[in-house]
């Protein structure tokens, strides 16, 4: 596939006037997504996204939700958002179908970024990052309500993976791993009742908070967000799993795993404690953490990954995922220690 053909015929139908110059791939190379820098004739530079990950519908839906949120986000997060390019008064979403190949491609304004946390974050950086996510989440809460609708839900997601595991056992493993899926599936469905579900607000999250994908200024506050993969709207919890690992005693990674860990040390406690400051949790909500870590991976790693991720990470982190990451959710995640902590019933 020839993704400069794409993304030319992807201009072209936003605006033939305007000639590109040169197309620089700038992706992460971590999934199969890929981002470019698209420098025009006149010298006016934009950001493009070429994507075939997911469905088509989904990523305009998320598209469409995510511009309106940055239209409604006022200070200080008026800004954070990086921006779509508009034609017609909606977000630009160009569909490539053919043969095999269907790929869909939008375009952004280039986003100013400032610092980048460093690998390590200090006590300190912890506390001032727990508090801005808890000042973001409370801001995305109040614009809740005049955000398009969405389709997806984690119980969607998952039935949907139910679905493939019936219909196509040998691609996820042996009979054992297979089984082992279903299970977890149907852990994570019944366990939902469990909890006072009816109370998580449904708001905006991005999920994917790894320390390459946003920027702070030297006050420490959120200051830009790029890369949109995992946006959905759903439950604050599941922004909580990536900032653990972002406020980790390890630290940022370039080779990464998904291990359960971060989500128990002192460092996410302390994390979570500025967050409930400005932004209060409950008990099920902790209680539900596991719930988010299962879900995310079943459905990012395991449902999702091999179409996400590279090849070599894919088969990396799936097989990690039969390893460690699942056998350690109701063994390793323990929610009454950050209950006890935050002072709640």
């Amino acid at each position: 596939m020839d993704s400069s053909i794409i993304i030319k015929k992807a201009w072209e139908g936003y605006d033939a006037s305007k000639t590109i110059r040169n197309i620089e791939d700038i992706s992460a190379m971590v999934s199969t997504n890929h981002v470019y820098r698209i420098t025009f004739d006149d010298e006016d530079i934009i950001i493009a996204k070429l994507s075939f990950f997911g469905k088509f519908e989904h990523f305009k839906e998320d598209h469409r939700i995510i511009h309106s949120l940055s239209n409604n986000l006022l200070y200080p997060f008026e800004n954070l958002l990086a921006k779509s390019l508009l034609k017609n008064n909606r977000v630009y979403v160009y569909r490539y179908k053919q043969g095999k190949t269907d790929a869909w491609v939008v375009f952004y304004n280039p986003t100013r970024i400032l610092n980048r946390l460093p690998r390590r974050l200090d006590d300190d950086m912890i506390k001032k990052l727990g508090y801005q996510l808890g000042k973001f989440h409370k801001a995305c809460s109040r614009i809740k309500n005049v955000l398009p609708k969405s389709s997806k839900t984690l119980r969607t997601d998952i039935y949907d993976l139910q679905r493939q595991l019936e219909k196509n056992e040998r691609k996820f493993g042996t009979a054992m791993q297979v089984d082992f899926l279903k299970y977890h599936c149907e852990q994570f469905l019944k366990n939902r009742s469990k909890y006072n579900m009816s109370s998580f607000e449904i708001i905006p999250v991005f999920i994917d908070w790894n320390i390459g994908n946003f920027s702070v200024t030297p006050e420490l506050e959120l200051y830009s967000r790029w890369d949109y993969d995992w946006f959905r709207m759903s439950y604050r919890l599941l922004d909580f799993y990536f900032f653990s690992r972002v406020v980790s005693d390890a630290g940022d990674r370039t080779v990464f795993s998904y291990v359960i860990g971060p989500m128990m040390e002192d460092r996410f406690i302390a994390f979570l404690k500025e967050y409930h400051k400005v932004n209060p949790v409950t008990a099920d909500e902790i209680r539900f953490l596991k719930e988010a870590y299962r879900f995310f991976i079943l459905n990012y790693v395991i449902k999702d990954g091999k179409y996400f991720f590279n090849e070599q990470y894919a088969k990396k982190l799936q097989a990690e995922a039969f390893e460690i990451y699942l056998p350690s959710v109701d063994r390793d995640f323990d929610a009454d220690k950050i209950i006890k902590v935050l002072g709640l019933e």
